[in-house]
């Protein structure tokens, strides 16, 4: 058995039938009936002539149909594509035809938008509509309904040829820009995000068949593993993924904005071991929750949750002591990586620890992290010197259907090696570790000094008033780019001054790195896993600025 999705899921389902493998709300599934379903699914999709390499679109907000196909895609060796539920007729329309899609399976209330690109793209023939209770008109898509299909197929498995080259797809918008297809041979992504390396060793688990069978020794715990991000977003992909290779249960929340008093319940209800969320976008609504129920005297049962790890976005060192402070005996931690890169490493948060004076969090690197120089020269771990954070081993193949940006992603440095340069800075510390300084597309030079917009971020998120915010360079007549924040207020407090801003930030960086500029609006404009826009953030600051 090779390191492909579908053959290792097949075969823990196999170990462990009756174990409960995903919980969505109300709903939930036994990795045995989740099997079956998706070999539902697969069959219907091979009906329709969807096979090996082929695009299958999937539109919906998290729900157990999303899974289901996914995991028939990779049944069927076809490659399931994640469509961000955000999107406009323009943005749906670009990914649809970028990606090459052939069959998309999207929830009802979707379907005008759906309706308004068909004509546009001759490749996609297949549309299954998953019933929502939107009623939306299904006028002109032909499309069947999902339960209906489902329910006419056989739940055998096909006999497919499975492979560790099969694919996987992930689009993914970054922090500026239209979405890319990062492309994946499956065995590389099992390695790089889905549990393929000995944690204890960090070398690659010896075959498929152990990393399957885990879930059946005698010490193996089956975590509860809740995904926060939509499943359209790769941290949440990958940490479903990696929980049910693992043979862990996965839980995610059906509801379609965030809902903190529901997640803190649902950990309680589901018993859950692990957290994911995407940084403060998360984390502070789920802070001012457990803060505001104490004032009541009330609690939540979170005496089961061990794990509180962001992924995606670094949450700020304020929000990390203040859940450290609530959870002693968790680990709280930053997972470093990136969609086109892979994981990176951890930091695990103490307290005031020493990544307040360092402009991030230390990361013990992962395995084959390096540090390139801007001639992709090695630089040593232990050289107290910057550089660009790098992944060799298994990365991606390339960008779908975009060779440029693949050449400037993924370049061979001087070791002769190939490695993926995701855009991130970092120092170099002398005890192995790395410090995350930010990326270097965002980086602001004022008056020839380099200042990292999320190391500003984080330091202006300890001003009790401030609820989010981004930083962006302005144009400044003496110094070329000024420090410029969008500031949102958390409900109950005034406008803080810029000097009260100045002064909360000058306790974690240097007065060069303060921000000059504020402008406060409602809300900060962000992916709904937390990502930041930071195109939005430019416009609006040089908008309030003509």
């Amino acid at each position: 058995m090779e390191f492909n999705v579908a053959s290792i899921f097949e075969r823990v389902a196999q170990n462990v039938p009756e174990r409960e493998a995903i919980i969505c709300g109300e709903a939930r599934l036994t990795y045995g009936d989740f099997d079956r379903r998706a070999n539902r699914m697969a069959r219907y999709l091979a009906s329709q002539g969807i096979g090996k390499g082929d695009h299958v679109a999937i539109y919906a907000y998290n729900r157990l149909e999303w899974v289901e196909t996914m995991l028939a895609c990779y049944k069927l060796c076809a490659v399931p594509i994640n469509i961000n539920y955000r999107y406009v007729e323009e943005e749906l329309y670009y990914l649809l035809n970028d990606a090459d899609v052939k069959a998309i399976v999207f929830e009802r209330q979707f379907a005008p938008l759906l309706a308004a690109s068909k004509a546009s793209l001759p490749q996609l023939t297949t549309y299954v509509a998953i019933e929502d209770g939107s009623n939306a008109a299904l006028d002109g898509l032909d499309a069947v309904d999902y339960a209906t299909v489902a329910a006419q197929q056989s739940e055998e498995p096909l006999t497919v040829d499975r492979s560790a080259d099969d694919l996987y797809v992930l689009y993914t918008g970054g922090t500026t820009g239209m979405p890319k297809g990062v492309v994946w041979r499956q065995e590389d992504v099992i390695m790089a995000l889905g549990g393929g390396l000995d944690m204890g060793t960090g070398q690659p688990i010896a075959s498929a068949e152990v990393m399957a069978d885990r879930c059946i020794q005698p010490n193996a715990f089956p975590m509860r593993s809740l995904q926060l991000a939509p499943l359209m977003h790769g941290a949440a992909q990958w940490g479903a993924l990696r929980a049910l290779l693992e043979g862990a249960t996965v839980v995610l929340t059906d509801r379609k904005s965030f809902d903190a008093d529901n997640v803190w319940n649902t950990i309680g209800r589901e018993k859950v071991n692990v957290m994911l969320i995407t940084g403060d976008a998360m984390a502070r609504p789920l802070m001012d929750a457990l803060l505001e129920k104490e004032k009541r005297g009330e609690a939540y049962d979170l005496s089961s949750l061990f794990v509180i790890a962001s992924s995606a976005a670094i949450f700020s060192p304020s929000l990390k002591d203040a859940f450290s402070e609530k959870f002693p005996n968790a680990l709280v931690m930053d997972n470093i990586g990136a969609s086109e890169v892979g994981y990176c490493g951890a930091a695990v948060h103490s307290k005031g620890g020493a990544e307040k004076d360092a402009g991030g969090p230390r990361v013990a690197p992962g395995p084959d992290i390096a540090v390139l120089d801007d001639d992709f020269n090695l630089i040593p771990l232990n050289s107290d010197r910057e550089g660009w954070l790098a992944r060799g081993g298994n990365i991606p193949l390339a960008y779908y259907k975009d060779e440029e940006k693949t050449k400037k992603t993924y370049v061979t440095a001087s070791d002769g090696k190939r490695y993926a340069i995701p855009g991130d800075k970092v120092r170099a510390n002398e005890d192995g570790t790395l410090t995350l300084l930010g990326r270097g597309s965002l980086c602001i030079n004022s008056g020839g000094e380099k200042i990292f917009p999320e190391e500003v971020e984080g330091a202006i998120k300890a001003h009790p008033a401030v609820v989010d915010t981004l930083v962006v360079g302005t144009p400044d007549e003496r110094f070329g780019s000024c420090v410029t924040a969008l500031v949102s207020i958390r409900p109950g407090f005034a406008e803080p001054t810029l000097e009260s801003i100045q002064e909360a930030c000058s306790k974690q960086i240097a007065r060069y790195k303060l921000p000059r500029r504020v402008f406060f609006v409602n809300e900060i404009a962000r992916s709904p896993s937390g990502k930041p826009d930071y195109k939005w953030a430019k416009e609006e600051a040089l908008k309030r600025l003509a």
